[in-house]
């Protein structure tokens, strides 16, 4: 595996893994850093994504597997010692495992159909988006879409929190929001805003059944929502009901809910669906 260790942060090896922490490095290259063992490991899942695995000594004897993982697919696997992994992470204290990522996104119509998608309109904290994006993970979505307003999601910070959900699902990036939701809207789904200040409630939408079918959540920015002109796109304006004294919910947690609504009501949906007349499920295949 490692050949031999790197002790200077001005080996042009390291120099160039340290310049993806730049956007405009990383559109150049189409790479990103993907810093941990869980990042990392969620990277090698898909053989061939990982380019490069730097790794410290204690890194490498605690996460042998990786390093045998990303030998085996063809990455380069180098050992650094750990002040050169304290130049190269984005973390005040680093967990001795960085890798050179391809990017994952895809374009609209590489989606296919989706019942559930979530689109980042103006979201400029990396760590919200990365924190939709592994909510929209775990809530079964099929894809999330970050409109050309939002921010870059190979930030190392929205990376990170998406504890490499970043890895699992379809990840548009760069698309005007008008064209995320026409698009979302041709291919038969419903497009909500998520507003605090919307007319529609969200457990009355769900109760009404507007979220059975395919749904599209156009979520915005953090301190002032989505403008006029973007909600006036949707089929609508839905509030999170807040049943106590606070004043609002952060777009993380808006998100959470509105996502986990959907795919509850959907689910629900399919389960009828499968069930026969006495109630009971249908056989499974």
């Amino acid at each position: 595996m490692a050949s031999h260790e790197f002790t200077s942060a001005r080996s042009p090896r390291i120099k160039g893994a340290r310049r993806l922490a730049k956007r405009a490095f990383r559109r150049r290259e189409r790479r990103f850093l993907a810093e941990g063992p869980q990042a990392v490991r969620e990277a090698l899942a898909s053989p061939g994504r990982v380019h490069e695995l730097f790794a410290t000594a204690e890194a490498a004897h605690r996460h042998s597997d990786l390093l045998e993982a990303a030998a085996t697919y063809g990455a380069a696997v180098h050992r650094v010692t750990l002040e050169v992994m304290t130049e190269l992470a984005q973390t005040v204290t680093p967990q001795g495992l960085l890798a050179v990522c391809d990017f994952v996104d895809v374009g609209m119509s590489e989606i296919g159909p989706a019942r559930l998608v979530a689109v980042l309109s103006h979201v400029r904290d990396p760590g919200n988006a990365g924190t939709v994006v592994r909510t929209a993970d775990a809530a079964g979505a099929d894809a999330v879409v970050f409109t050309d307003a939002s921010v870059d999601p190979y930030n190392g910070k929205c990376v990170r929190a998406s504890a490499g959900s970043l890895f699992h699902l379809p990840v548009v990036v760069g698309v005007p929001v008008a064209e995320a939701v026409g698009r979302l809207r041709g291919a038969g789904a419903r497009i909500f805003a998520a507003d605090g200040g919307g007319e529609h409630d969200l457990h009355a939408a769900a109760d009404a059944g507007e979220l059975d079918g395919p749904v599209g959540w156009v979520f915005g920015n953090e301190a002032w929502g989505l403008p006029e002109e973007t909600v006036a796109l949707t089929d609508g304006a839905v509030a999170v009901p807040i049943y106590g004294g606070a004043e609002s919910l952060n777009l993380a947690t808006a998100a959470a809910v509105c996502l986990y609504t959907t795919a509850r009501q959907q689910r629900g949906k399919a389960d009828a669906r499968a069930s026969g007349a006495d109630g009971r499920y249908a056989a499974q295949a």
